[in-house]
């Protein structure tokens, strides 16, 4: 495979598990009772990344970026790239063209430890989530929405997998 076409397979894959992705936690949300997310927040604190500040005491304290809901949006959307890329170098070279679910179960659940070890106390929430009232159940509705992901990859790269570049 070219470089050019893993890159269009990740951003395929990537795009598509994580419009799933963005289902689920609406459908979460709306009918099971998980939190809401606003994608602003994360917006802010990748900018804020990207001018050398990582950690913030709350992230809704720190000054508003502009356009920080599109920087959060877009943050999102090339994290789930960068999942799916993964997914495929750990699946190995073939993985694209026959795709098996281990690989992708194992990015989707490994990946909510990017959530619970870098974004949740980066933006001031604690490990895991830790200083929200309701942690354990946020917990369980974030491992939820990931093995959705991981299941997400899975299909995505399916559907994809006869696509020729």
């Amino acid at each position: 495979m070219t470089l050019t076409e893993f890159v269009l397979r990740a951003v395929l894959i990537g795009v598509g598990t994580t419009l799933i992705f963005d289902l689920w936690v609406r459908f979460a949300a709306r009918f099971l009772g998980g939190p809401q997310v606003n994608w602003a927040m994360p917006g802010r604190w990748f900018a804020y990344v990207l001018r050398g500040r990582f950690m913030h005491k709350t992230i809704a304290q720190s000054q508003a970026i502009q356009r920080e809901l599109a920087i959060g949006w877009a943050f999102h959307y090339a994290v789930g790239i960068v999942f799916a890329a993964a997914a495929m170098v750990l699946g190995g070279p073939g993985w694209v063209q026959a795709p098996t679910l281990a690989p992708a179960m194992f990015v989707g659940v490994v990946t909510v430890l990017c959530g619970w070890l870098i974004l949740a106390p980066g933006m001031g929430f604690g490990i895991a989530g830790s200083a929200f009232a309701d942690a354990n159940r946020r917990r369980v509705f974030q491992l939820l929405s990931h093995i959705v992901f991981g299941f997400g990859l899975y299909a995505c790269a399916m559907l994809f997998r006869g696509f020729k570049f």
